[in-house]
């Protein structure tokens, strides 16, 4: 068993940190708020003051949070920063939804340092990472995502290796920036349909028989039908996603269809709806 350092212990952090410590691993664990942290004392963890405290003598280094902001933070914080107490031989590896940039930029910091750095962010909510059942895209040389792997599957069911540094990053954008795109062109048809005097569940049911319909959209959809909106993820954050996404290509006009998904998105921030679950985007269009 590895010894393990785990930043960031949100909805996601905490199911993972919870997996590594369940597959025996020697885990040290930090997150902003200290209490999150401490509450993983009782399953087995030790809780660290600062991120470079936490990594202290650790084989790996995973991180899940928020944004580029939170990132850089945690990883570069002057007197904190994980990335000043990596020991040589360590491999670091964030499984934060981050922009490519910000990633390729990490991934040269730790180069510079010695240190091994993995982009493997996962495909998956809260459900998936319970049961262990998260995708990890990597990015990274092979070998290293190669020696990773195993400790990956304890918090998931499999790691696809997508290329260097910052192709994994790319991947988990692609796919969210899709999916966002499926459920905001669902949401408008489901209520254009539903303004015309049409019933909506019956819409869902036939396209749902299609192939044109992913398992997610379906989903999606039906979530939709049932006003349930739980905060798997949160609008506020597909909409940072989108725009990380469309920071890949060159330019806005490149990209009109993720752009015009994420203004949608942005809208529904705007009526009050950025907490909500993606599939809170359908109140968009009962409004009006």
């Amino acid at each position: 068993m590895a010894k393990i350092a785990f930043l960031g212990l949100g909805a996601m952090g905490s199911r993972m940190a919870r997996n590594l410590i369940a597959a025996g691993h020697e885990l040290t664990v930090w997150n902003r708020d200290p209490q999150k942290a401490e509450a993983l004392r009782d399953t087995g963890a030790d809780a660290a003051l600062t991120p470079r405290a936490a990594v202290a003598d650790s084989d790996f280094v995973f991180s899940m949070l928020r944004d580029d902001a939170a990132s850089r933070y945690v990883w570069l914080e002057a007197r904190d920063g994980a990335l000043g107490g990596l020991p040589d031989g360590a491999i670091a590896v964030d499984c934060s939804t981050l922009s490519v940039n910000w990633v390729q930029e990490l991934a040269e910091l730790c180069r510079r340092r010695n240190i091994v750095f993995i982009d493997a962010p996962v495909v998956g909510s809260r459900p998936q990472a319970d049961a262990r059942q998260l995708i990890f895209l990597a990015g990274g040389v092979a070998e290293a995502v190669s020696r990773t792997e195993a400790v990956l599957l304890h918090m998931g069911a499999s790691v696809l290796h997508a290329g260097p540094n910052g192709a994994g990053a790319a991947a988990k954008l692609a796919v969210n920036t899709l999916f966002g795109i499926q459920v905001a062109v669902l949401a408008e048809l489901i209520e254009a349909v539903r303004h015309r005097g049409f019933d909506p569940a019956r819409l869902v049911e036939l396209v749902s028989a299609t192939p044109v319909c992913s398992p997610a959209a379906k989903a999606a959809a039906g979530a939709m039908l049932l006003d349930t909106f739980p905060p798997l993820f949160p609008i506020q954050i597909v909409e940072k996603d989108l725009g990380y996404a469309l920071s890949i290509a060159e330019t806005v006009d490149s990209t009109p269809l993720a752009s015009a998904a994420r203004n949608v998105f942005a809208r529904a921030i705007n009526a009050g709806h950025g907490a909500d679950n993606i599939t809170g985007v359908v109140r968009l269009y009962r409004q009006s």
